[in-house]
């Protein structure tokens, strides 16, 4: 049985600040600062440096931030050992890792199917006692992810056979589960600003070629520098095999470009790793069922709303008057909640809804379609350019239902809605089905989106509310 000891910070107030309110502000800044990212697909992975926030916290955030709107409630950490010599990778079994933020948890399900491979993962004590390259990362995913389970994988041994192994193991481990991976690592160090920039060129094309094979042989004979290049090699390997399509290098800089001094510097990378968007992915699996429930809606309504729901958008955006579109179609006339979502390159570009039918369905849809596009608060208005780019999903509602027994939630078919107090989250049925959830999660993560703590769907005062939807 693990030990309940909470492994303390051994770098707070130094590498990045001790106090909690500052901590949080700096994080947020660098994660303002930087630009809404593309997504290209299903979020598996991120590459992050592990220098002090000073130098390396900037280029981090671009990695960070990526995690706007993905609900991950569980990390694996891989990172490299600096200071302690052990063989294999080390799999911490303390009770969790404190930052200034709080204490993040370790994920008890994975660590005990890693602990089943001893030959590669055992647990070595003073592994982490003074490590930094797992640590650095907590806070960013503190401030993203809010609540999450940890793993923290430190790498003693980097050779392209272990990584090869490791990464077998922990892409067995993590399948079918919503883990995200994160590959801690520096680049070159100590060269000049030109050496260096030429040799980190070379893990940033393996990198975005998603190539760790071709990765580890520019390791192995030198043609690049990473004191996290193991780490990055294995969550790599394991994503591929977790289904990464493609991976994009999103930022990089090196500590002369913050301190000036360009005689020796160390290289920072941030990068993402993507499997196929969830649309496509969920399109792809045999035997899919339908999502949601029909009704009655005929092609020709549902054309009608689509074409209503993009004439909004389109004369929204370029500030022209909406064409007259007929909807003498009783069923449009139907008073129906209904939401909007907009996709672009198969990732989520905004999405809006009204849950009780007020008006006519195609006036709700008119309206949703506008605010999704130009109200959503995570995102941008959208541009004129994105016109030809999105792709409309409409969900026409059914009333709400109470429940009381949370077994009635039939995933494939509901969507949850959630009210505590002032809190209040609602989750369309598509999302369970994307994110491959159960019911557990579903009720989790409709939490989360009301702002309240995961589990809170099992107070007595909590109200929650099912729902079905017509998804075309």
């Amino acid at each position: 049985m693990r030990q309940q000891k909470i492994r303390e910070s051994v770098i707070a107030g130094s590498w990045y600040p001790g106090n909690p309110e500052t901590l949080r502000q700096e994080i947020t800044r660098y994660v303002n600062e930087v630009p809404d990212p593309r997504v290209e697909g299903t979020l598996l992975g991120l590459i992050c440096p592990h220098a002090g926030y000073m130098y390396s916290g900037g280029v981090a955030a671009h990695a960070y931030k990526l995690l706007t709107g993905h609900p991950f409630d569980r990390v694996l950490i891989v990172a490299p050992s600096h200071r302690a010599h052990f063989p294999g990778a080390s799999l911490s079994r303390v009770g969790g890792y404190r930052t200034p933020l709080g204490v993040v948890p370790l994920d008890d399900e994975l660590t005990e199917l890693l602990g089943a491979h001893s030959s590669l993962v055992g647990y070595f004590p003073n592994a982490d006692s003074q490590e930094h390259s797992l640590e650095i990362q907590l806070p960013f995913l503190q401030v993203m992810l809010k609540d999450f389970r940890l793993t923290p994988v430190l790498m003693g041994e980097q050779s392209p056979d272990f990584c090869r192994k490791l990464a077998d193991v922990l892409a067995d481990a993590c399948r079918d589960k919503n883990v995200l991976l994160v590959a801690s690592t520096d680049l070159s160090h100590y060269h000049s600003q030109g050496t260096a920039r030429r040799l980190d060129q070379v893990v940033l094309d393996r990198v975005g070629a998603l190539d760790p094979e071709g990765l580890s042989e520019d390791l192995e004979q030198g043609r690049c520098e990473a004191c996290g290049g193991g780490p990055m090699v294995t969550v790599m390997l394991a994503a591929k095999k977790l289904g990464a399509v493609n991976a994009r290098v999103l930022q990089y800089a090196t500590s002369g470009d913050v301190s000036g001094d360009t005689r020796q510097v160390v290289g920072y990378l941030s990068a993402a790793i993507f499997g196929p968007p969830p649309r496509a992915a969920e399109t792809s699996r045999e035997g899919r069922g339908r999502v949601g429930v029909d009704l009655g809606l005929s092609p020709e309504e549902k054309d009608a709303l689509r074409r209503i729901a993009y004439e909004a958008i389109r004369s929204r955006c370029l500030g022209t008057q909406m064409p007259e579109i007929p909807v003498d179609l009783p069923k449009l006339e139907e008073k129906r909640g209904a939401f909007v979502c907009l996709h672009k390159d198969g990732s989520l570009r905004g999405c809006i809804g009204m849950i009780e039918g007020k008006e006519p369905l195609h006036r709700t849809v008119q309206n949703m379609a506008v605010q999704a596009a130009f109200a959503d608060p995570r995102f941008c208005a959208l541009a004129p350019e994105e016109l030809e780019k999105i792709d409309l999903e409409i969900s026409v509602l059914t009333p709400l239902e109470r429940i009381q027994d949370p077994s009635e939630v039939k995933i494939g078919k509901h969507g949850l809605f959630i009210r505590k107090g002032y809190h209040s989250g609602l989750l369309l049925p598509q999302v369970a089905t994307e994110h491959g959830w159960g019911a557990v999660e579903f009720l989790e993560w409709t939490c989360r989106k009301a702002g309240l703590p995961p589990h809170a769907w099992k107070a007595e005062d909590a109200e929650i509310y099912v729902f079905s939807a017509d998804i075309f």
